[in-house]
């Protein structure tokens, strides 16, 4: 009796072997993350600080690959297309993720089915700069100065239907002044066009922004979170500067093709957050102006639901349509 109980244990374990088997280890290949922006963007450093680190973890190439262009659509597309098996990454944000929704009259995916919110990586304010000539140092010359031009205010930002641009509309709106808008593919190319005063203003995240505005070619004016950026702490917020519907804050995330297991999901969110808890990196973040993020699956998701009902009833009652 006992080698026949011993014959049945045997085989029963022989036949779930294969199912095990079946479910090779994550990831069993190079890695590919798709930054929608060029080199030297913040999504752009986001990436490859985070790739050097999961390499190791991985034991696999994480290949980081921009991909800019259509505010986002573009590298944002090639993982809602890509085979659901995690081995495709593309860091999203605000504007392809919760924005385009409303504001294109076409997109190449849906967000909401397409795609997977897998981990916050960053989050924190936009910054408005100027050109450092221009007669403006606080928020409210600022506005003296829009209203001014009449409407010939030039203001950059880093793709139609970012934050950058949304944010720097509804300011205007706020306002009560006009500006034209001048969209770059990515935050270099838009903070250097305000710096060599083919552009006014700009409202981006800051990594783009600091070396120019050390070297001379821009000035800082304000943050636009509720509360002050603790790595800009002498510049005033836009909601305490008598602008109180003003805020605007810049979330990263990475994202995966819908129908990605979340046993891989789970993984690719518990591997990137204990690499935004290294210290080394913590720091590396801290000197580009970046608040590292984290945290679970569903805080994401809650957060990026959250963003896409507020700003989707902006960019109504500002009227603004795109044609991507």
């Amino acid at each position: 009796m006992k080698r026949r109980t011993t014959l049945v244990s045997l085989l029963a374990a022989g036949i779930a072997a294969p199912a095990a088997w079946a479910q090779p280890a994550w990831p069993s290949k190079p890695v590919r993350i798709v930054v929608p922006a060029p080199p030297g963007s913040s999504l752009d450093v986001i990436a490859r600080l985070l790739a050097d680190k999961l390499k190791d973890r991985w034991g696999q190439p994480v290949v980081v690959e921009n991909k800019p262009g259509a505010g986002g659509l573009l590298g944002v597309d090639v993982a809602a297309k890509a085979p659901p098996d995690g081995h495709v990454i593309a860091v999203g944000f605000n504007g392809p993720i919760a924005f385009a929704p409303f504001l294109y009259r076409k997109l190449p995916y849906d967000p909401a089915k397409d795609l997977l919110p897998v981990v916050m990586t960053t989050l924190q304010s936009n910054v408005l700069a100027v050109n450092a000539n221009l007669p403006v140092k606080t928020p409210r010359e600022f506005v003296a100065f829009a209203k001014e031009r009449a409407g010939k205010l030039n203001f950059a930002s880093v793709g139609l239907g970012s934050s950058s641009h949304l944010t720097m509309e509804l300011l205007l709106a706020e306002a009560g002044a006009q500006g034209t808008h001048v969209p770059y593919n990515g935050s270099p190319p838009a903070a250097m066009s305000v710096g060599a005063g083919e552009t006014d203003a700009l409202v981006a995240a800051a990594p783009a922004l600091l070396p120019l505005a050390r070297g001379g070619k821009l000035r800082l004016i304000a943050t636009t979170g509720r509360q002050r950026m603790e790595s800009l702490k002498e510049l005033p917020t836009l909601v305490e500067s008598g602008l109180p519907n003003v805020e605007g804050l810049i979330w990263n995330g990475l994202f995966v093709a819908a129908g990605t297991p979340d046993a891989v999901v789970q993984k690719l969110n518990a591997d990137v957050n204990a690499v935004l808890a290294d210290p080394a990196v913590k720091a590396q973040f801290d000197t580009q102006g970046l608040q590292p993020g984290g945290g679970s699956v569903a805080e994401f998701r809650q957060q990026v639901a959250a963003d896409t009902k507020r700003w989707g009833a902006v960019i109504e009652r500002l009227g603004l349509k795109i044609d991507p």
